[in-house]
């Protein structure tokens, strides 16, 4: 029946799952899946984010269908510049518009005939004109953050003058872009109740479903033999708020707490590893660059370090690693959105000192903080359980089907 055959797109390949992104994203393709709809996949294949063509071939057997369209979505000077003088929509919107893209949706709403789209991206609003015109489809998108949000968020944190300047508007552009998509849709499928607040502020008068990532696993008892009492921190740096909170912990934080804790050792991994954390020589830390088996990199430690000054959404690392037992010392900017409760199931720290006496206390009072990691294990378990979200979401989206 075509009302429960979904077409999901997506700004990139959900592969391979060592980020929150593609883990949030694999989660909702696999939930639709288990609730017994048929789902088509379409993704762009993008320069930025690209997986061998051997490996897509083995990717999401279990699908009705799976295509990727080729997309150069790179940063260029030239386009950028063009873009910031002459139009009004951010640069992001730009750079994922495709019309090889554009073609293969319209094939593929011709041929699937999908009664539900959904988008995984806010840029990919553009080719909502494009949908509405295969016919009476509900139009979904998911918010995995308020994306404007991030921006302003950032351009604070910048302290080169011209970067921080056209940051700024670059936030005011998305910022509009945005809150005119979400007027634009049946329904929204925002990651937090934060993120819903704010859509709704806005004066969108579309359904609002919180649909937070999905955890699909036991929670974890920590083992003291298999895991050090060592920091962590794992996520896609060619993200920009990733980039910089590791910037500015190893400048700001690392020196004076590695003297504080010369035992202490830190390890940081991810995909689009920058060459200046790759040729790193900081005392006590590791840079793992980009790992194989991200469940691997944490197994043996116990200790995720969160140091986001301007995300958004919600951090399905974190999440990932409170169901694991692992305790987590995070900015209360990192953990927003999660229902955590500092000093019951995470350790707080919002500047290099209360990281440093964080730090030091979890290691000093061990039992405490295996306390508050066993909470936080507790609280995944009874808060985002993958099968309970989804059906939230189906019955909302359900209720759009004519």
């Amino acid at each position: 029946m075509a009302a429960h055959r979904i077409l999901i797109l997506t700004n990139r390949i959900p592969y391979p799952l060592t980020d929150g992104g593609n883990m949030a994203m694999h989660a909702m393709i696999q939930g639709y899946h288990n609730a017994g709809w048929e789902v088509y996949l379409l993704a762009m294949h993008t320069s930025r984010h690209t997986v061998e063509y051997r490996v897509l071939k083995g990717l999401y057997p279990w699908l009705a269908g799976f295509e990727t369209v080729d997309v150069d979505n790179r940063i260029k000077p030239v386009p950028t510049l063009v873009n910031l003088i002459f139009s009004k929509h951010p640069n992001h919107a730009a750079r994922f518009f495709n019309h090889s893209f554009r073609k293969k949706l319209d094939e593929v709403l011709q041929s699937f005939r999908p009664g539900v789209v959904q988008m995984e991206s806010i840029f990919l609003a553009t080719y909502l004109p494009f949908i509405r015109q295969a016919g009476n489809i509900v139009n979904v998108m998911r918010l995995h953050n308020i994306e404007y949000q991030v921006w302003e968020r950032l351009a604070e944190q910048v302290r080169n003058v011209p970067k921080r300047l056209y940051i700024r508007n670059l936030a005011k552009r998305i910022r509009i872009f945005e809150e005119q998509a979400w007027k634009d849709f049946d329904v929204l499928l925002p990651i937090t109740g934060v993120d819903a607040a704010i859509v709704r502020e806005s004066g969108a008068n579309t359904e609002l479903v919180v649909a937070p990532f999905g955890i699909d696993i036991a929670p974890h008892k920590e083992s003291e033999d298999s895991e050090e009492w060592v920091g962590y921190h794992i996520g896609a740096m060619d993200w920009l708020p990733n980039a910089e909170a590791m910037n500015w912990f190893l400048q700001e934080v690392w020196p004076e707490l590695h003297e504080a804790v010369p035992q202490f050792r830190f390890y940081f991994a991810g995909r689009n590893m920058p060459a200046r954390f790759r040729n790193i020589s900081l005392p006590g830390v590791t840079c793992m660059g980009e790992v194989p088996d991200a469940h691997a990199f944490i197994a043996d430690k116990k200790i995720l370090i969160v140091p986001l000054m301007s995300a958004g959404g919600i951090r399905v690392k974190i999440l990932e690693a409170m169901a694991k037992g692992k305790v987590i010392i995070s900015t209360s900017i990192g953990m927003q959105g999660i229902n955590a409760v500092p000093g019951i199931h995470y350790v707080e720290a919002n500047d290099a000192k209360t990281f440093i006496i964080a730090t030091k206390w979890v290691l000093e009072h061990r039992d405490e903080a295996c306390k508050i990691a066993r909470q936080g294990a507790d609280l995944v378990a009874q808060e985002y359980r993958q099968e309970a979200i989804m059906q939230k979401v189906i019955h909302g989206i359900e209720r759009h089907i004519r």
